[in-house]
């Protein structure tokens, strides 16, 4: 580092090492340590409630069509803007109720006029950022009354990416329980990647189970932002990094996997859905915030460059283990 660099400053030099000269990480991520973590991560309830779409995705004057588990649902909004998700299917004769037309706060079908209201909907929850469904007969656990929504920054910056994969969620899940992989397979965002502490393999206090990872944002090739993050699952579908020390303490990137059912050719789909909320204590956050509109593609293309290389790290994983 430069002595007339300032140390406090967010952006800091990153030294020039070549990527085949990083140290090898491949000791320390032991296939046994991610399987017990994701193990643990797949134990803890979820209430049956699914990640299905952004918040801002669901409006009040048109549905959105989606399926999750291989029901096909739909969702829309009340007058009020209350978040309503009823059957895919219309009731009467199976018309797809994404091709419907929202009045006076309910969904009509195209087909024979039949109209869906809330007493015919799905339990709902929409958190600010995300939309949910609590579907009971496929998720099988016990029903919660409201989603476990992991803890937010106030006053941040959020957008929401979603790609979908052939794969299973636990193959998601799985990828973010490997931090080692960062700087290697992601050169271009990562770099000076290092797990300073991971939970053992068993007898795992529920404080103890996070990974906790020092890391370089790359901004430049020779540029980038120096923080300390902690990985935590706090359900089976959902992974959470959240900044705990450096610039923008406190963001999070939520991490949910939704099944969306069997492709045409039976194999398994999922859909990742990201939500980034970003903060920030520095006064010239509230130029972000003004300019959330136009942020928010960017925050989604970076979200979404991450995953399609993540995508086919699930897809591999899922595809070794079902050819096993």
């Amino acid at each position: 580092m430069s002595p007339r660099w300032p140390r406090n400053w967010p952006l800091q030099p990153i030294p020039r090492t070549p990527w085949a000269r990083q140290e090898p990480t491949y000791r320390d991520a032991k296939p046994s340590l991610i399987e017990a973590a994701l193990k643990r991560a797949e134990a803890r309830p979820s209430g049956n409630w699914y990640v299905f779409a952004a918040s801002r995705d669901v409006r009040g004057d048109r549905p959105h069509g989606f399926s999750v588990a291989g029901i096909e649902l739909v969702a829309w909004r009340d007058r009020a803007g209350k978040l309503l998700v009823g059957p895919g299917a219309c009731p009467h004769l199976g018309a797809p109720m994404a091709l419907g037309s929202v009045d006076d706060g309910g969904l009509i079908c195209r087909w024979h006029g039949l109209r869906l209201d809330e007493r015919s909907c799905r339990p709902a929850f929409d958190d600010g950022v995300l939309a949910w469904v609590r579907l009971d007969r496929a998720g099988g656990e016990e029903p919660l009354p409201a989603p476990v929504v992991p803890a937010r920054p106030g006053g941040g910056v959020d957008a929401v990416a979603r790609l979908e994969g052939v794969c299973e969620p636990r193959d998601v899940i799985a990828n973010r329980l490997d931090p080692w992989h960062g700087s290697w397979f992601h050169p271009y965002s990562f770099t000076r990647l290092k797990v300073l502490s991971a939970p053992a393999e068993v007898d795992v206090a529920e404080e103890d189970d996070r990974f906790l990872v020092s890391v370089t944002f790359r901004v430049t090739p020779t540029l980038g932002v120096p923080v300390q993050a902690e990985f935590t699952c706090p359900g089976p579908r959902t992974i959470v990094m959240r900044i705990t020390e450096g610039e923008g303490a406190g963001s999070v990137v939520e991490t949910h996997a939704t099944p969306l059912g069997p492709g045409r050719d039976g194999r398994p789909r999922t859909a990742v859905i990201e939500a980034v909320v970003a903060a920030s204590s520095r006064p010239g956050f509230r130029l972000a915030r003004t300019a959330a509109p136009a942020l928010r593609p960017l925050m989604r293309h970076a979200a979404a460059r991450l995953w399609k290389d993540d995508l086919a790290y699930a897809e591999r994983r899922y595809q070794l283990r079902s050819e096993g």
